[in-house]
């Protein structure tokens, strides 16, 4: 491992001519199933990231839920093994395998040492073709479910969160929560998991990246046993473009307590837009740098009205907000919303100084090596790359876009990208001073 990370240390300083070095190498199956691939001999472990495009925005109506509930499914027994001898395989091979659903994507994760990579193969088969959903483990995990999403009617931050999406997404997909509904999750049966994971499961809609002990030809066959089974084409739901909503908007949350959280935000932008990276810088300095952001050093330190503040770019397949968020006592946090407006004001105005700006590359280029931290997320990083349409240097790529960005381009950004005029908020708590607007 540590061979691997002074390579991937050496590849974010490296000349363009990386990509035709292939240290990523581009793998294709003889079954058609392509990968990025690091190859890494230092230790006798293999890394799969793997992703479908199609996440819980590809629920049902009436079964949101499903897709979430499908995933937790897979690694409860599949093929000839019940729960308990695909759990006992996992625990006694040191196999890591689990499935998550998201938004947009739904996620699959092994780790497996070389001595079992036929075993963490044929498991990972089982599970996405020969899955059991054996009646007991479907009304575990959906109680479960139910659990969770019991605890969320107390949670701040998820009120805050469904609250947001209702308001900016009005009827569209990303609107409805991704667990579900205690409605919706009490109507979901196998037959419904195995439809959705025929719909979205599928090798022409699977991104794949690999870290580890192997080669070329030995991925390539590992590839087509783990996925060769899947259905060749996806049949998912076009999710369509959306704005967000709300402009200008307060809403409230009546919540006891003696704090209120609060989450703001409004349009923001897209991943492949040629200013997201100055958008990048000017989030940094705004409210993405921790204790160095405007917003912390305004909010927290000279007012003291809160113990912690942020924003960050979120930025979905059909979508893009610019978001931040604070907790506040009651009586102050009307205070503290007033203060993020003026400084969403003056970012927009005036974009960062020279020191922020320069401050704000150095940080996320010197920290973006120490991401490469382990195969797993190695790999997933390839997979992210790799769903945003990147090329194989796109990794040296992402720094020379974020070292380029100048000052006219980060007051230029900051002055398209930020309105406090715009912003959505939502605050859950008893509020004094904060008006909903509706």
């Amino acid at each position: 491992m540590r061979a691997l990370l002074a390579f991937l240390a050496a590849l974010l300083l490296a000349a363009p001519a990386f990509a035709q070095s292939q240290r990523i190498e581009r793998v294709v199956s003889p079954g058609g199933i392509e990968a990025w691939f690091v190859r890494d001999n230092s230790l006798p472990l293999l890394a799969l990231e793997f992703s479908w495009r199609g996440g819980s925005a590809q629920d049902p109506a009436g079964l949101e839920g499903v897709a979430a509930l499908a995933a937790d499914m897979l690694v409860q027994g599949a093929g000839t093994r019940d729960q308990r001898a695909f759990s006992a395989e996992l625990e006694n091979r040191s196999i890591a395998l689990g499935f998550s659903a998201g938004l947009d994507t739904t996620q699959g994760s092994l780790r497996v040492l070389s001595r079992d990579k036929a075993l963490g193969i044929e498991l990972l088969a089982d599970a996405l073709a020969r899955p059991r959903f054996d009646s007991e483990q479907v009304e575990r995990l959906r109680a479960n479910a139910l659990a969770g999403i019991s605890r969320d009617e107390t949670s701040p931050e998820t009120l805050a969160r469904r609250a947001f999406a209702r308001a900016a997404f009005g009827d569209h997909l990303y609107a409805r929560p991704s667990r579900g509904t205690a409605e919706s999750v009490k109507a979901i049966a196998s037959a419904d998991m195995r439809a959705l994971l025929a719909r979205v499961y599928a090798r022409d809609n699977l991104v794949v990246a690999a870290v580890g002990d192997s080669d070329a030809a030995e991925l390539g066959a590992l590839l087509d046993r783990a996925f060769g089974a899947l259905p060749a084409a996806a049949r998912t739901v076009p999710v369509a473009p959306v704005a967000v909503s709300g402009a200008g908007k307060t809403l409230v949350v009546q919540r006891p307590g003696s704090q209120t959280y609060a989450l703001f935000g409004h349009q923001g932008i897209a991943r492949d837009d040629p200013d997201f990276f100055a958008a990048t810088v000017v989030n940094y300095v705004l409210g993405g740098g921790g204790f160095n952001s405007r917003l912390m050093l305004s909010v927290r330190e000279r007012a003291g009205l809160t113990y912690g503040i942020g924003t960050g770019l979120a930025t979905f397949d059909a979508a893009a907000v610019v978001q931040g968020s604070t907790s506040s006592e009651n009586g102050t946090v009307a205070r503290a919303l007033d203060l993020v407006r003026a400084e969403w004001a003056s970012m927009a105005a005036n974009g960062p100084s020279a020191d922020e700006l320069q401050g704000a590359k150095d940080f996320l280029t010197g920290s973006f090596p120490l991401q490469f931290d382990g195969s797993t997320r190695i790999a997933r990083l390839m997979v992210n790359a790799r769903l945003d349409g990147r090329g194989l240097d796109w990794f040296e790529e992402r720094q020379r876009r974020v070292a380029s960005v100048t000052l006219e381009d980060a007051r230029r950004v900051a002055a398209r990208l930020l309105d406090p005029a715009r912003l959505l908020v939502v605050a859950v708590g008893q509020p004094v001073g904060l008006a909903a607007s509706e």
